[in-house]
């Protein structure tokens, strides 16, 4: 296994015992056998700079080598390392979907329907060499814009971008909302 994921409630908010509940999940599991990493999903969670989450939750995961979860996409995007193991989710920028009154024929799969530009992953790749660099770190990238293969196109063009050799990259982008006959 790779890394497991704590992705977070959109509704979990930074508030009461939060992050004392969020502390006492961490200390159950296995720090030394799986590389963890938690999403935040509320911005209650962000740090006074509104930029990056909160001091408080960020020195819990470094305490526990715990990876803050580094997102682009609609939401928060923050960008702070916590643990010897880094973690990226890009989600897409469809901000008017993400946030907006869903239609009637507005499927959730919408949401995910975003193909990255070149000059959208560019600025990711000198972090992700960074931390390719650094002595005893694993990066890990994760393309949640799933709709319609897009993901797959985007891994492949990250990959050019870092200098990663890759078999085949020629991807047909799929209309449509199931999986059909291949």
């Amino acid at each position: 296994m790779g890394g497991v994921l704590l992705q977070l409630s959109p509704y979990f908010k930074n508030e009461g015992t939060a992050l004392d509940n969020l502390k006492s999940v961490l200390n159950v599991v296995s720090h030394r056998e799986f590389n963890y990493a938690v999403e935040f999903r509320h911005n209650s969670w962000l740090g006074e700079s509104r930029k990056e989450i909160d001091a408080a939750a960020l020195e819990a995961l470094r305490e526990r080598n715990v990876a803050n979860v580094l997102i682009d996409g609609p939401g928060l995007h923050v960008t702070e390392h916590t643990a010897d193991h880094s973690y990226y989710r890009f989600h897409g920028r469809n901000y008017d979907i993400w946030y907006g009154q869903e239609k009637e024929d507005d499927h959730r799969l919408d949401r995910y329907d975003y193909l990255y530009s070149r000059d959208q992953l560019e600025p990711w790749v000198a972090d992700i060499k960074r931390v390719e660099r650094a002595a005893a770190r694993k990066a890990r990238i994760y393309f949640n814009n799933h709709a319609r293969a897009k993901s797959i196109r985007n891994g492949f063009l990250l990959m050019d971008l870092l200098s990663i050799e890759h078999k085949q990259k020629e991807i047909k982008l799929q209309d449509q909302f199931t999986l059909g006959e291949f």
